[in-house]
């Protein structure tokens, strides 16, 4: 179950009380669920009910304790703990959830986190004549089609922009320019040296993005890649192989890796990633493309601290174990494509 699944189960629970008679309040558009905060417990953490206690006039932890009934009734959640002021703290059937959630990656492949949450919305996005603001844009595009949304892109100078449009219906996007013309560095690299630092920070245009070594992100993105799509051919030499959503990966063969748990929590977290576009005009969804370019710097970090538990070793026979890790990896890479597809930025099988 990913952040956004746990998030509609959590609206469920509290349409379900409302229906109920036990709420008498309006329920929301959208909750947040994050991870628990000091002193929270289990996967996931909301404080909905701190938030619908006012409306509903009722304390939050009566409010906490009403919706904690109902929550424990969703698919995927093992228990629910109140902590604090009324934080409703949620443990999820790990071994179950990361299972279907490999399955639905390799299912869904590169359009996994994709969805029609903004379908039908056409959003204007201000722009100056700049390279940096325009591959911003560009990414910003693709960011939101991948959520059913569209954006169009108007451009102008850096003081005025024509024609524009009424302040709530733009967006205006003005990074810090790049200090030279990247364009030396190729497409790719050049891409990455803009989108990775935030809107407000200067890019560095320098050689050091083209470095294949770890201490290069971009390398070490498309390296993570590259080795699952190595590890999936020496699978097969091996005699052993995961495809698609038949995979055979069973909920008790959860991998136990290094970095396996913290994979399968970034890779639940993707899809919540790719929506943070979809809240333009807000200013904080133009950081998008740099947060999507820290999003899989980490997921390629727990990619190759997962990778090398894949294969087995010695005369060691492939088994059930290797098979779950195998779709672990695969549903990694595939993701890794994905992202780097949505920054226009190549995912070489083989570097």
């Amino acid at each position: 179950m990913t952040p956004v699944e746990l998030s509609r189960s959590v609206l469920h629970a509290v349409r379900c009380a409302v229906d109920d008679g036990e709420l008498n309040v309006v329920v929301p558009s959208r909750v947040v669920v994050g991870r628990p905060g000091p002193g929270g417990r289990g996967d996931y953490a909301t404080n909905v009910a701190l938030q619908l206690a006012r409306p509903a006039g009722q304390p939050p932890l009566r409010v906490a304790a009403l919706l904690r009934a109902y929550l424990a009734r969703e698919a995927g959640v093992t228990d629910v703990e109140i902590t604090g002021p009324g934080f409703l703290n949620i443990s999820l059937d790990r071994a179950a959830t990361s299972a279907a959630l490999v399955r639905r990656i390799l299912g869904e492949g590169l359009r996994y986190g994709h969805t029609d949450a903004v379908a039908g919305r056409v959003f204007v996005l201000c722009v100056p004549y700049e390279v940096r603001a325009e591959v911003l844009a560009d990414v910003l595009a693709r960011m939101v089609g991948s959520q059913g949304g569209r954006v169009e892109v108007r451009h102008g100078g850096a003081v005025k922009l024509e024609p524009v449009p009424a302040p709530e219906e733009c967006a205006f996007l003005r990074p810090v320019p790049a200090p030279e013309d990247p364009a030396f560095l190729g497409p790719d690299a050049a891409r990455w040296a803009l989108l990775h630092p935030a809107p407000h920070d200067r890019p560095r245009i320098t050689a050091d993005h083209l470095v294949q070594r770890e201490s290069n992100p971009l390398f070490r993105i498309r390296y993570a890649h590259a080795r699952t799509r190595a590890v999936s051919r020496n699978a097969a030499d091996l005699g052993f192989t995961t495809t698609g959503p038949e995979t055979d990966v069973d909920a008790a063969d959860t991998p136990h890796t290094p970095g396996a748990q913290q994979l399968l929590v970034l890779l639940a977290d993707h899809p919540r990633v790719l929506a943070t576009a979809a809240a333009l005009p807000h200013a904080d969804a133009q950081a998008a493309p740099s947060r999507l370019t820290r999003h899989l710097l980490a997921l390629a970090d727990a990619t190759l601290a997962h990778l090398p538990a894949v294969l087995p070793r010695g005369d060691e026979k492939p088994s059930a174990a290797h098979r779950s890790r195998l779709a672990l990896a695969e549903a990694a890479g595939t993701v890794l494509a994905g992202g780097l597809s949505l920054l226009g930025i190549d995912a070489p099988d083989h570097l």
